[in-house]
């Protein structure tokens, strides 16, 4: 889901587990129950409701995807980027859900050119 199971997918996550593990202090707390089910409330949800009007809204907007991510349809993030005037699309090859951790490198720099 997050990786693809491609050989550069599976090393793609063997990476992202090595680096997760490097961080031992001020970790990220787990979820609790309750926000897994918030968030599984949400995912079955999107991409369900009408589609809103995007156009209005004048602020640059950085939407990123794996071009084999199963958990978000490419399609629909692909139609929000053409519905928002100022949207710049970043699709990562070969990438899962977990494509910002798969070409963290990348993508921290198209972040920060972005946000520049």
């Amino acid at each position: 889901m997050f990786f693809t199971s491609t050989l550069n997918g599976r090393r793609a996550a063997r990476n992202y587990l090595s680096r997760v593990k490097e961080r031992t202090v001020d970790r990220d707390k787990p979820p609790t129950p309750r926000l897994l089910l918030r968030q599984l409330k949400a995912i079955k949800a999107w991409g369900k409701q009408p589609a809103q009007d995007l156009a209005r809204l004048r602020v640059p907007v950085l939407i990123v995807l794996g071009d084999s991510d199963v958990m978000v349809a490419s399609e629909l993030s692909r139609d929000m980027s053409q519905r928002l005037p100022q949207a710049q699309l970043v699709v990562y090859q070969d990438a899962g859900h977990g494509c910002v951790f798969q070409y963290h490198a990348d993508f921290v720099s198209t972040a920060l050119e972005f946000l520049a």
